[in-house]
């Protein structure tokens, strides 16, 4: 009896350990606890990630969080790849402005929203972090996050601590999804089109963050093709959506999630070895 119970043990011993081992990395700021955080900034993941989301109607098809679910998925995949960064919680809100015709933006004035990012940065800096990188999921804020990146780079550049906007998440990742997308002879689409409506279809349709029954019905507000002007009699659409999300699909999610990570992972690397331009200059 006493062997059995002893060999128990043994393999449950074993069974966590292995489970241990292959477990992805604590890399979720939010997921850990203080003395595991202390842990992995000891042990050189000294890189905090701060990835801002958004509230928002995005159209029929898909849920009003989904630049803040995108961005959390998104931030800690990145943190992953780099293998020395932490990802911090995800702010839910960016510049925007609520619309009652239209229920469920919640957002911030332009200044207000740096405010909150050069503060959680510099919260950031005092836990213990050397590197500080500003991203966002949302086209408004890009500029701000730019600025204040420059702002506290070059506060806290003498003490050996960077702060960086990585761009390329958002424009650089986007723009090359939208050449495939012309490619292809799909529709170019912004907000709650085909990119945002696929990443979120890849991301969580299992989680109830799209409403399938209403991809083949999600139609916007159409942007003219380059170069051409919009037809001042077409009719306007006004259901939160910009472009044509109809031909979304799981496949082209996969795509430009994985073009934002690749995009964000590369900059990082170049920012963090002098081979990008400095804060808020890209």
């Amino acid at each position: 009896m006493h062997i059995r119970k002893s060999s128990l043990c043994i393999l449950a011993l074993l069974a966590a350990t292995a489970y241990a081992q292959t477990k992805p990395p604590l890399v979720d700021l939010e997921m850990m606890t203080w003395p595991e955080l202390k842990a992995a900034i000891d042990q050189g993941k000294t890189t905090a990630l701060v990835y801002n989301g958004g509230t928002e109607t995005r159209g029929p098809q898909n849920v009003n969080g989904g630049h803040t679910l995108m961005a959390h998925a998104t931030v800690v995949a990145i943190a992953e790849k780099l293998g020395n960064a932490i990802a911090a919680p995800v702010l839910p809100f960016s510049p925007n402005s609520a619309n009652a015709n239209l229920p469920g933006t919640i957002g911030l004035t332009a200044p207000v929203f740096a405010a909150i990012n050069e503060q959680v940065a510099e919260q950031l800096i005092k836990n213990g972090f050397k590197t500080v990188v500003l991203m966002g999921d949302h086209g408004g804020g890009q500029k701000e996050l730019g600025d204040s990146a420059r702002k506290l780079d070059d506060k806290y550049a003498a003490q050996g601590i960077h702060v960086y906007f990585c761009g390329d998440v958002y424009a650089k990742a986007n723009g090359d999804f939208d050449k495939y997308l012309a490619d292809h002879g799909l529709p170019i689409s912004s907000h709650a089109g085909i990119p945002d409506t696929s990443e979120m279809m890849y991301l969580g349709t299992d989680k109830g963050w799209t409403r399938p029954a209403e991809i083949p019905n999600a139609l916007g507000d159409v942007r003219p093709k380059p170069g051409e002007k919009r037809d001042p009699n077409a009719k306007r659409v006004n259901n939160g959506i910009s472009g044509d999300a109809r031909p979304s699909t799981v496949a082209l999610g996969k795509m430009i999630f994985d073009m934002k990570v690749d995009a964000a992972v590369k900059q990082i690397h170049q920012l963090q070895s002098g081979a990008a331009p400095a804060a808020g200059q890209q």
